[in-house]
């Protein structure tokens, strides 16, 4: 009589934990073999990839089972928006392009859709930034206007506008959910999650940075803001709020689930956009963290307002927090924890969604393990800042019980239960996004996601010439990379033409220059120094000038400045220049070995 499936599966987990016991913790990898591991992840990405296109699309997500689709979030091919970057990382050039333009062609989000404001953000927006400001990258044609405008730029702002009605409460936080054509529903709950308030900076910002339009990052601001405004007495947050009142509707406080994305957004909105008030708000968490919810290197939940345990707990979400660690240069402490979260890993072959601490064991009834990237995104961020061997070990034992527990026909399956590795009919996109992207950048040092600003391209735009891929890159909470450089180059310029737009409605340039050409030939004839012209911008002293450029105008207005300063001085006068338009040099903001600076 054949053995009971139960039984099966109980074998198999225990002889892959013995498997993975074999390796011996902080042995080397050859490059050959770091290598070899990045091969195995480009084969698992593009067998899900095939996959998804083969039985799935146009639907949100693959069924690995059934092989078949579905939709889940929005409807609108999730799987392929989250994955299209990933494509260009791995250096799929060609299929990048198609894609790309298959979007461009067909989508819409002009549809009668209830979709979940938090995802649609995180996967679709970001995913189209992204791939927007990879295309130069992936050899697409681009129009004059890139990299502040172009199709797929479009489409995310679109997207993201579709969203702005959840933001219309009283507080300035938004619903969970919104119908993309007709605004948020009726008798939608006010109830929401602490992360889906406080994860829309990067994306917003990237949106207004690139397009000036300052509607979005100023609402991402706002839902921060509000947030921070209702922190309780000791400093923590809970982890559902009611946005039309701010009254906490759970105050359970951790790191995880519900919240985690929140603390991930300060840093790294600091770091994308340069606003130290936000490194503020998370460095006073991180005290605040420390102090209740750590014990021995793990993070457990408290009630939000006196500091209690009420949930001795490590969840799989939580393993993003080492990573996030390393951009602040905590790199002790997040290498013990997630030598906790991998020792989890080895238990079972995979992380279930809670872990009871005290108790070394899967939580029932959260005992699943759905394809989470959060182990490896830390892993892959430690890597960079420490080149430990043990992160590659890490990655190694990831790599292998994907394949060998969740690998179907068609594609990667969740896994329902941990303890006997049963299988669950869902591939969530994250699994192309961030799990196979974070896999293959931990395993390929090269790649130019990695490029720790040691070099940039310069690139002539209609706003002049910028500097790209210059490295910085910072990853959405859904692992879609976004170029500092570019929301340099596009946001410096907007300010520049508003502050020549602002000289010219305040100042009467006529007389004012008129005044100062006087002034200098006065002083010329008196002291024997020339005077200079002052009406219009000549390009025959300077064949380089482009009389269109406003960009030219500002550098000829520094110029005269700096002469009629110099005509000043002569005279030992200190005056005040008449008017100040100055060249913004290109900055970029890196993570290097785990600390973070400005290049100025």
């Amino acid at each position: 009589m054949a053995a009971p499936r139960s039984v099966f599966c109980v074998v198999v987990v225990i002889i892959f934990v013995l498997h993975t016991l074999k390796t011996v913790p902080g042995q080397v990898m050859t490059v050959e073999e770091v290598h070899e591991y990045r091969e195995q992840v480009r084969s698992m990405f593009q067998h899900a990839y095939d996959g998804y296109l083969r039985y799935a699309y146009p639907y949100d997500e693959l069924q690995p089972l059934t092989c078949d689709g579905t939709d889940t979030w929005g409807s609108y091919s999730l799987t392929l928006i989250d994955a299209l970057d990933t494509l260009l990382v791995m250096g799929n050039h060609s299929e990048f392009r198609r894609v790309a333009q298959l979007l461009v062609d067909t989508m819409t989000f002009d549809t009668d859709v209830n979709a979940s404001v938090f995802e649609t953000n995180i996967r679709v927006v970001g995913g189209l930034l992204s791939a927007h400001l990879l295309s130069r990258r992936a050899g697409v044609d681009l129009e004059p206007g890139w990299p502040c405008d172009g199709p797929l730029l479009r489409l995310a702002q679109d997207a993201a506008r579709r969203l702005l009605p959840a933001f219309d409460t009283p507080t300035g936080m938004p619903y969970g959910t919104v119908n993309l054509r007709y605004g948020v529903p009726p008798g939608e709950t006010p109830v929401t999650c602490t992360a889906g308030v406080g994860t829309f900076l990067v994306e917003f910002g990237t949106l207004s940075r690139l397009t000036g339009d300052p509607v979005f990052e100023n609402t991402a601001i706002q839902a921060l803001q509000a947030l921070w405004d209702v922190r309780s007495d000791i400093g923590l947050v809970g982890n559902h709020i009611d946005v039309t009142t701010g009254r906490w509707t759970a105050i359970d406080s951790g790191i995880g689930a519900g919240v985690d994305s929140y603390f991930e957004y300060l840093v790294k909105g600091y770091i994308l956009l340069g606003r130290p008030e936000l490194m503020d708000m998370f460095q006073e968490y991180n005290k605040t963290i420390n102090t209740y919810l750590k014990y021995d290197d793990w993070y457990m939940w408290a009630n939000m307002k006196k500091g209690q345990v009420t949930m001795p707990v490590f969840q799989s979400l939580e393993a993003y927090w080492p990573g996030l660690q390393s951009l602040v240069g905590d790199v002790d402490s997040a290498m013990k924890s997630l030598h906790n979260y991998h020792q989890v890993w080895r238990q079972y072959g995979a992380t279930p969604e809670f872990y009871n601490i005290p108790g070394s064991k899967a939580q029932e009834k959260r005992e699943g393990y759905p394809l989470r990237p959060e182990l490896v995104e830390s892993a892959m961020y430690l890597y960079r800042a420490t080149r430990d061997p043990f992160l590659l070990q890490l990655g190694r034992d990831v790599v292998e019980a994907i394949n060998h527990i969740t690998r179907t026909d068609c594609g990667y399956a969740s896994i329902k239960d941990v303890r006997t590795h049963q299988l669950d009919n869902r591939m969530e996109s994250f699994f192309l996004a961030e799990t196979t992207k974070y896999l293959y950048l931990l395993f390929d040092p090269d790649n130019f996601i990695h490029n720790d600003g040691g070099h940039g391209d310069y690139v002539d735009t209609v706003n002049g010439r910028c500097v790209l891929d210059a490295g910085g890159y910072v990853f959405n909470t859904e692992a879609h990379p976004v170029d500092p450089a570019a929301l340099y180059c596009c946001s410096t310029f907007k300010q520049d033409q508003e502050e020549l737009q602002k000289l010219h409605t305040t100042l009467d340039f006529g007389s004012l220059l008129e005044d100062l050409e006087d002034f200098s030939h006065e002083k010329g004839k008196k002291e024997g120094i020339l005077s200079f012209p002052t009406t219009g911008l000549d390009s025959s002293m300077d064949p380089t000038l482009d009389e269109t450029d406003p960009r030219q105008w500002l550098q000829f207005d520094k110029w005269k400045k700096d002469k009629m300063t110099r005509s000043w001085n002569v005279e030992e006068k200190q005056h005040p220049a008449i008017f100040t338009c100055p060249a913004q040099p290109f900055y970029s903001r890196f993570s290097i070995l785990g600390e973070m600076f400005v290049e100025k």
